[in-house]
């Protein structure tokens, strides 16, 4: 499938994603633009940790990322998001930003059941917090 921008979608890239949010096979999924091809990255295990999603984020590389948040409300109840992150870090050419800006909407579309969007430029935007707050609406 090609998207608006040529940017073809791995199937692969929606497969894990059903996984993750159906089976909750993984806690996370990145996503890299590789030879003009949206293509998973890497996927992090059931229990993996917020600190290994955020570790998995290159400080020089853009990557698309779903992440299946979960928090307890004040009142104890445990509810989950599906959040979709775009990491474009500031630091990244001018032409990766450029692809993965023309690419987003189209791939975020292909990905059904997406409940948030963030969007880090640097690690401080992809902070545990920033995913309560969006989550959360606080």
């Amino acid at each position: 499938m090609a998207s608006a921008a040529g940017t073809p979608v791995d199937d692969a890239c929606v497969l894990k994603f059903k996984d993750l949010k159906s089976k909750r096979k993984y806690k996370y999924v990145t996503y890299k633009i590789d030879n003009d091809c949206i293509v998973v990255a890497n996927e992090g295990a059931p229990n993996a940790g917020f600190d290994e999603f955020t570790e998995a984020l290159p400080e020089n590389d853009p990557r698309y990322a779903v992440f299946d948040f979960e928090w307890e409300t004040k009142d104890g109840c445990k509810k989950s998001k599906i959040v979709f992150v775009t990491w474009v870090p500031d630091t990244a050419k001018i032409r990766n930003k450029m692809l993965y800006a023309s690419s987003k909407d189209k791939f975020k579309r292909e990905l059904d059941g997406i409940q948030v969007e963030i969007q880090g430029t640097d690690f401080s935007e992809v902070e545990e917090k920033v995913f309560l707050d969006k989550c959360s609406g606080h």
